[in-house]
């Protein structure tokens, strides 16, 4: 090991710790979430977020053995599923400690709350389609077959972490619970600074995030490795709620509602692979039609000097 990497492996290894545990632009577009579900209420003062089942307490049968492999895949999909993942992702990458976190898109929320309608495909969702498009979009990968044994696990760990929650009924904790929009709107430069003091440690100046030997340990937040332009943390609302909540790693809940948008600005201003729904090889149209009614984002923006949305590879 190089000292070079011996350095950056010491300064990462409390983070890496604590993620186990634990301008021309659009400015007023609608915030709700895409499966137009209510949106989850706030936690009441005083009272916890639900706590899924401890890791010790999944059973020893096969069942349990399924629910494992479920955990193994959330947490090294690109390395176990590399035929469906395109970039350097991992289910835990925005559904932090192992999809237990609340306000992190956490599996126990989410779980009991499909079949549900999402206007971001037209059509009502069961929660393994909404799995097969995390591994399009936010892997910029391949779905899964319905019947695969990658998505049979991935829905056991969901199923087994879901316990105790109430069919239907919206939990504290369940998405991102964006910030209000800041008066003025975002600056981009100004999110640079954010980005260069707080985030950059982690993942790269260049935004390419950080690597120990082959293995992605901090992801990359744009360029050809990162989510592709139809996730939905491309939606600059969206990065501000999952910012403010959970970064910087370890220290969620620090960045202002104004710090949050204009950082989620900056990192979303940055090319990334191409929408995967690209409408006859044209950004404008596909935008009209995909990205326009889709909450706070770039795509087909431009950007000093140059529209987003060309993709790289």
């Amino acid at each position: 090991m190089t000292t070079t990497l011996r350095r950056l492996t010491a300064a990462l290894l409390p983070l890496l710790a604590a993620h186990a545990m634990a301008a021309d632009s659009p400015r007023n577009a609608r915030l709700d979430d895409q499966t137009q579900l209510p949106k989850a209420p706030a936690r009441p003062a005083g009272k916890a977020y639900f706590q899924p089942p401890a890791e010790a307490d999944i059973p020893n049968n096969a069942y349990g053995d399924l629910v494992r492999r479920g955990q193994d895949l959330f947490m090294n999909t690109r390395a176990l599923a590399p035929e469906y993942v395109g970039n350097e992702m991992n289910c835990v990458n925005c559904h932090i400690d192992r999809g237990r976190k609340a306000n992190s898109a956490p599996l126990w929320a989410a779980y009991t709350m499909y079949p549900a309608f999402r206007k971001k495909n037209n059509k009502v969702n069961t929660f393994v389609e909404r799995m097969q498009g995390c591994f399009q979009f936010s892997m910029n990968g391949k779905a899964p077959a319905a019947d695969s044994e990658v998505l049979a696990a991935l829905t056991a760990y969901a199923y087994w972490m879901s316990g105790g929650v109430p069919i239907g009924k919206v939990q504290p904790g369940r998405g991102f619970d964006e910030p209000p929009p800041p008066r003025g709107g975002y600056d981009i430069a100004r999110g640079q600074q954010v980005y260069e003091k707080q985030c950059a440690l982690c993942h790269g100046d260049d935004g390419a995030g950080r690597k120990v030997g082959a293995t992605s340990v901090f992801p990359p937040l744009w360029g050809k490795d990162s989510y592709n332009w139809g996730a939905g943390m491309h939606r600059i609302n969206t990065a501000a709620g999952f910012i403010q909540h959970n970064m910087p790693l370890g220290r969620g809940e620090t960045l202002s509602d104004q710090e949050a948008w204009d950082v989620a600005a900056y990192i979303n201003a940055h090319e990334r692979p191409q929408d995967p729904r690209l409408v006859n090889g044209d950004i404008d149209e596909t935008r009209k039609r995909y990205h326009a009614d889709d909450g706070v984002n770039l795509y087909g923006v431009v950007v000093g000097g140059q529209k987003l949305g060309q993709g790289v590879k």
